[in-house]
């Protein structure tokens, strides 16, 4: 058992529940006797600021409470340190959570894993400067995600699939320059996918094989295809099924360079850097508390 942690919160999240959900989890660690320190940033720049903090001031975990991106806001925090993190979801998409096995509908029990839960070293994926914990998108998918965050109206998912409407309405090939540990490989296609964890976009198995311990990312290359064989394709991300279409190809690299026109790349669903950009897969840079 951890006694004294961070928490850092997101209150926006899961469509402004993540305030509750945060609450619903403070009252519980401090009745089992753990200190909690609530930080609460008035924007991610100080949100950042303040998970640094608390790292440096050697607080025994940093939580992240609310969805992916505040998961990633831990993660450059705690990376390459000594310091553990833990999951209590209140997002959307909520796929670190899914990676590690944390409950997603219970923040009690996922409090619960700094009562009794186990320390698990995993990778993480480093793109320039910056860490993510899920999967890098390069394609269609990242275009999906930027016109999903630049829309105001409506919210939640709904929000998320009008972007993959007009998104799909807009699809064009992409070329695509890759090099995979030194292996170039030119190719044309519609979405790339660099997975440090199996799935993003709450639950989409992209990269269904990859695991966040083994030193390897697994990537995933969805070739030009025709929009009514996209649109047929896409359902089978959700079980990870599409991986067996001749549409899609897969590699397994430690370090990937991704190159293509006109894409700005995203990881655990957050906008990272115009392509070209370099993956680096870093074996054990961070430690997970996970359910026993």
């Amino acid at each position: 058992m951890i006694d004294e942690v961070a928490l850092l919160v997101n209150p926006r999240s899961g469509q402004g529940g993540g305030a509750a959900t945060a609450v619903r989890a403070l009252r519980f660690l401090r009745a089992a006797g753990v200190s909690v320190r609530v930080l609460v940033g008035r924007d991610a720049t100080e949100a950042q600021a303040l998970a640094h903090r608390a790292v440096a001031a050697g607080t025994g975990a940093l939580v992240a409470c609310g969805g992916d991106g505040i998961v990633n806001l831990a993660l450059q925090a705690v990376a390459g340190t000594g310091t553990p993190f833990a999951v209590i979801p209140s997002g959307t998409g909520n796929d670190h959570a899914r990676m590690l096995g944390v409950p997603r509908h219970d923040p009690i029990a996922a409090a619960r894993v700094l009562l009794d839960g186990v320390a698990r070293p995993i990778d993480l994926g480093r793109a320039g400067d910056r860490w993510f914990g899920t999967v890098f998108a390069g394609g269609f998918d990242a275009k999906v995600t930027e016109r999903t965050n630049r829309l105001r109206w409506p919210r939640g998912k709904l929000r998320y699939n009008l972007a993959l409407v007009a998104e799909l309405a807009a699809l064009r090939p992409l070329h695509y320059e890759l090099e995979l540990d030194g292996e170039r490989v030119s190719t044309s296609g519609v979405l790339v996918a660099v997975g440090n964890g199996a799935s993003y976009g709450g639950g989409m198995r992209v990269c269904p094989g990859a695991v966040p311990d083994d030193g390897l990312f697994d990537v995933t290359v969805l070739g030009a295809v025709p929009l009514a064989r996209l649109v047929r394709l896409l359902p089978r991300i959700y079980p990870g099924t599409h991986v067996a279409r001749p549409e899609v190809t897969t590699y397994r690299a430690r370090r990937v360079r991704l190159s293509a026109p006109d894409v700005v790349g995203y990881a655990d669903g957050e906008r990272f850097a115009p392509l070209p950009l370099v993956c680096e897969c870093v074996p054990r840079a961070a430690t997970a508390l996970v359910p026993s």
